[in-house]
């Protein structure tokens, strides 16, 4: 019979594991592509940032509450399209800029998930004549 008592837990060491050398290293996965809530709530964070405004500030402007504005700003939240314009008035911008910058925001994530430098231009060309 065992020394342990009944129901006592036991400690087995295991042996580490090590890869076998055939088999190929496992890929990394791709970046999922962000939702709406993520892109959106960085736009809002970074024109706040940019105005050098308070989470607080913003809110009160907007009319709803701190933390459900940085819960926003974070992507916790699925705001509302009446939270998300409000918050977006509140900073002077308009719903058309807002989809602009998440649209902005969004091609980037893209241009780096397909390995590519993303430009500092957004997709603008200027050619001199």
């Amino acid at each position: 019979m065992s020394n342990q008592a009944p129901n006592q837990a036991r400690v087995i060491p295991l042996r580490p594991h090590e890869p076998a050398p055939h088999l190929p290293e496992p890929r990394v996965p791709a970046p999922k592509e962000p939702l709406w809530r993520d892109l959106v709530g960085d736009v809002l964070r970074r024109e706040r940032l940019a105005q050098e405004r308070t989470l607080k500030d913003v809110a009160d402007a907007a009319r709803i509450s701190m933390p459900y504005l940085s819960e926003v700003e974070r992507g916790r939240k699925e705001a509302s399209s009446e939270v998300i314009a409000a918050a977006a008035h509140a900073l002077g911008l308009d719903l058309g800029d807002l989809l602009s910058l998440a649209h902005s925001e969004l091609t980037q994530h893209r241009a780096r998930r397909q390995g590519r430098a993303s430009s500092p231009y957004n997709g603008l060309c200027l050619v001199a004549a």
